[in-house]
């Protein structure tokens, strides 16, 4: 059984490049462990339906990564990463 690609949106891309180089050595940890495994996101519900969050903490703080996985294609699409607080209301306002 073969990996999964990786295929990052522009709003991960953006969010991506701001971040500290602590914090983006862990996002890239957490990147790993859901290509490897991409069930292992929480399957979020309603607005949300169709989008899987990975919780990781970097520097003390709790970090949340947003992705969506297309099976036939084999394709991991990471859609958003960013720290806990409003990150649900920022996604919704933007997804």
């Amino acid at each position: 059984m073969s990996e999964y690609g990786v295929v990052q949106t522009r709003r991960f891309a953006r969010q991506y490049k701001k971040l500290h180089d602590n914090v983006a050595v862990d996002v890239d940890q957490a990147v790993a462990g859901i290509v490897a495994k991409p069930e292992s996101g929480e399957l979020k519900k309603g607005d949300l339906a169709a989008l899987r969050v990975v919780k990781f903490r970097s520097q003390g703080q709790l970090y949340l990564l947003g992705y969506t996985v297309e099976d036939t294609v084999r394709l991991v699409y990471l859609e958003c990463v960013g720290p806990h607080e409003n990150f649900y209301r920022d996604l919704k306002r933007n997804y």
